[in-house]
């Protein structure tokens, strides 16, 4: 039986069919129709303080939970200040549905008041997007548009929707079958490949399983890890999939790439097969393509096949998504260990001891210090503190390196970062909607001081939802990485990556009525922190560190993977 609705309560029906718990927005003119259906409405509403900021804390919510989060926003501006989340979601493959307003269907095109082409704009920053002309395809559009970022390769969909759709009316049918002929998913993988797979596997003397992302949005984790055992191979997990296998295990090495480990990068250079994961060959993990792992085979498995051979041309190539296609391996590995492990175990146990080798010749380690605040010290309390359980956004920068390097995460969706984008700006808001998403877990918002500012009037929507994250400001007085950069590559020559001045955050937090405090000495940290933890609502700490510490190992841009900078390079002598 129908319903006689409006556009606006029709698309409250959808997300409230869909699950949705949560919106993150900032109403404007057109969309106040839809904003009004949601005053008196179960779904909750987190009013941000801008746009762009509910794109990113719609990423938190999503990254935390695997479910799509849901931003909001008017036209023009508040559309087009979607832009950057929108793109940092599609690199990142990040689940999120965008409801935009838009004028009115007879004003597209006249150059409106606050009319812009969002539905243009946004076509190559999203996985797809709808611009509705008739209210009787709005239920259709808004369920197909969460199948479509949730399955397959995820990613963010835009729904935008004049306003004489919100304000229309219509006999309202809940959508009971989605049916898209030319959206084509391949799940399971070729079963010839996958036997294949376990043969090389078995086959290799010197494995490494490079896993990313990938086994997150697959739920791949535990396929992982039976997979690591069953082969008992090294592993590593890149940005975006760290904690996919867990910090603890004795098989996980660290995160590879352009500031990954020395044993991880030194794995990856010298291995004989590389088994890739949910992975895409991204150019901060790979350095110069052409001498990237060049003893190795290479298998890859990913659900998008435009990943596949991409970057690195796979010798086997598997199409499916990552747990069912592992689920599968893992089965033939079994099958097949009688016949094969044996064989190469000499070898492989002798790889496994050049791993443990080079862990032991250039370890991850803190750095401390009796009379200044290090970076590493901080990121080992922090680790300490989290115990590989609480929720770590970070923003962007020296201080995100130092926290894939140090914190360890013992579950997949506790480490959340904008990885193939690198928006400054994403921590806070991220770190809301993972709050939003986990009220009862504990939650760190790990930014630079440039970051943190980007995105500082969020702290009065953490105010306003009591959200009780512990935010800690890494303050080295500079944008960090590119004064690191400058440092190195640029003759020490620091254009604009001074930040002279900083907020005195006792009165900026209190300005919020959120507890703020600076610390500047080595040996009060530990009892900050946990004062901070042990704190019910929000905290707000501004770390003092070292202002010139930089993060290594660093491969040079253009380096290959094997030639890594270890530490502060010595300076030349004059002649």
């Amino acid at each position: 039986m129908s319903t006689l609705m409006n556009g606006a309560r029709i698309l409250l029906d959808c997300l409230q069919q869909e699950g949705v718990e949560a919106i993150f927005g900032y109403p404007g003119g057109v969309t106040l129709p839809l904003y009004d259906a949601l005053y008196d409405h179960e779904i909750r509403h987190i009013l941000v303080r801008h746009e762009q900021n509910a794109a990113f804390a719609a990423q938190g919510f999503a990254r935390a939970t695997g479910k799509v989060g849901v931003c909001c926003a008017t036209s023009g501006p508040g559309a087009t200040n979607l832009v950057t989340g929108l793109v940092d979601a599609l690199l990142d493959s990040i689940p999120v549905v965008a409801i935009t307003g838009q004028v009115p269907n007879k004003l597209i095109g006249s150059d409106a008041f606050q009319e812009a082409d969002t539905f243009g704009i946004t076509r190559s920053c999203t996985k797809h997007n709808y611009l509705v002309k008739d209210i009787a395809d709005l239920p259709q559009i808004i369920h197909e548009a969460f199948y479509i970022a949730a399955t397959g390769r995820p990613g963010p969909v835009l729904v935008d929707i004049p306003k004489d759709i919100f304000i229309g009316q219509a006999h309202y049918q809940p959508v009971k079958a989605i049916h898209l002929p030319g959206y084509k998913l391949v799940l399971d993988g070729h079963a010839g490949q996958i036997r294949r797979a376990a043969q090389m596997m078995w086959e290799a003397e010197r494995p490494m399983i490079y896993s990313g992302g990938g086994i997150i949005h697959s739920g791949a984790h535990e396929e992982l890890q039976e997979m690591v055992e069953i082969l008992n191979a090294p592993c590593v997990n890149t940005l975006m999939g760290l904690g996919a296998l867990p910090g603890n295990h004795p098989n996980f090495i660290s995160m590879p790439g352009m500031h990954g480990s020395y044993t991880a990068n030194m794995g990856m250079y010298n291995t004989d097969l590389m088994i890739a994961l949910g992975v895409r060959f991204d150019d901060r993990v790979t350095g110069r393509l052409k001498d990237f792992a060049p003893y190795a085979r290479v298998i890859h498995v990913d659900i998008d096949p435009a990943e596949i051979g991409k970057n690195r041309v796979a010798d086997l190539p598997i199409v499916g998504d990552c747990k069912r296609v592992m689920k599968k391996v893992n089965k033939a590995l079994r099958e097949l260990a009688p016949e094969y492990a044996a064989k190469t175990e000499p070898a492989r146990e002798a790889w496994r001891q050049q791993i443990a080798d080079w862990k032991a010749e250039h370890p991850l380690e803190p750095v401390f210090s009796d009379t200044e605040i290090k970076p590493q010290h901080l990121m080992a309390e922090i680790n300490r503190l989290s115990d590989g359980k609480a929720i770590v956004c970070s923003d962007v920068g020296q201080h995100q390196m130092w926290a894939a390097q140090l914190i360890r995460y013992d579950a997949p969706r506790l480490w959340i970062n904008s990885g193939g984008l690198g928006s400054m700006g994403f921590g806070l808001p991220s770190a809301m909607g993972a709050q939003v998403a986990c009220p009862d877990k504990l939650v760190f918002a790990v930014l630079g001081d440039g970051g943190f500012q980007m995105s500082l009037p969020e702290l009065s929507t953490i105010a306003a939802e009591r959200l009780p994250i512990k935010i800690i400001v890494m303050n080295n007085g500079y944008l960090g990485m590119v004064r690191q950069w400058q440092e190195l590559f640029f003759n020490n020559r620091l254009s604009a990556s001074t930040l002279s001045s900083f907020p005195t955050v006792e009165h900026l937090g209190a300005a919020f009525g959120i507890p703020g405090l600076t610390v500047k000495r080595p040996e009060n940290l530990r009892d900050v922190l946990e004062a901070a933890v042990a704190e019910p609502g929000p905290y707000l700490l501004n770390i003092e560190v070292s202002p010139f510490e930089n993060v290594y190992p660093m491969v040079p841009a253009g380096g290959a993977i094997n030639e890594m900078v270890l530490s502060q390079p010595s300076p030349v002598p004059v002649p």
